[in-house]
């Protein structure tokens, strides 16, 4: 009797990853070589999630493309730059760790779908020593950011999923809106940028409050 195929895609910042700080000081630098005053926090966190230049845009409209990939540019520039910001580390939620091993040992695939680039992506997974839990890394590099289902329908495609064994984890409502879209079912996480109420109206089967809870939420979603 076949085994059946399960695949768990999660997002990366504020999902596996505490990054609001240096995501924060990474903006900050952005707009202050602008010469901007710089965005409120929570905006800023609330457009976590989107692909870089489309979040920039949200919250400087008054921008053009040109001015608005500078940003990006910038911004991309304070990660690789270490004399441009001084960051705080970026701690994993907890439990992560743990978690990852436990469905990585029960031959669930595990794959990461992010607005980061791949570069930045494997810069964190390998600081925390859990990229060699991921087989599927999709980024901001491979197509439309979330919440276009594409880089989702691409990722069950390589792994060989259908939407029926593929459960989408996330903090945001980009994160369900893929899912939603691509026609597979998720979970959302309280502990990341957007609130339980908004991750359950857009769609989310469930929210969990820690990693603790993942195996059971999945189990529920597959055995239904």
């Amino acid at each position: 009797m076949a085994v059946l195929k399960k695949f768990v895609i999660f997002d990366c910042d504020g999902t596996l990853v505490d990054s609001q700080h240096a995501i924060s000081a990474g903006m900050d630098y952005a707009w202050q070589k602008e010469g901007l005053i710089v965005p409120n926090r929570q905006e800023l966190l609330r457009q976590v999630g989107l692909p870089l230049v489309e979040a920039i845009a949200i919250l400087l409209p008054d921008g053009d493309i040109i001015q608005h990939q500078r940003m990006a540019d910038n911004y991309r520039y304070s990660f690789t730059n270490p004399t441009a910001v001084i960051f705080e580390d970026e701690p994993l939620f907890p439990d992560c760790i743990e978690i990852l091993e436990k469905l990585f040992d029960e031959n669930i695939i595990l794959g990461v779908a992010t607005g980061k680039g791949l570069r930045g992506l494997k810069s964190t997974l390998n600081r925390h020593g859990i990229g060699k839990y991921f087989q599927n890394l999709k980024t901001a590099d491979d197509g439309p950011g979330k919440p276009s289902p594409d880089i989702l329908l691409d990722a069950m495609i390589e792994v060989g999923a259908s939407p029926s064994q593929t459960v989408m984890v996330g903090d945001t409502v980009f994160d369900i809106g893929a899912a939603v879209n691509a026609k597979i079912a998720s979970i959302g996480v309280s502990w990341g940028y957007h609130e339980t109420e908004e991750l359950l109206n857009a769609g989310a089967n469930m929210v969990i409050d820690n990693y603790q809870q993942l195996p059971a939420a999945l189990n529920q979603i597959w055995k239904d």
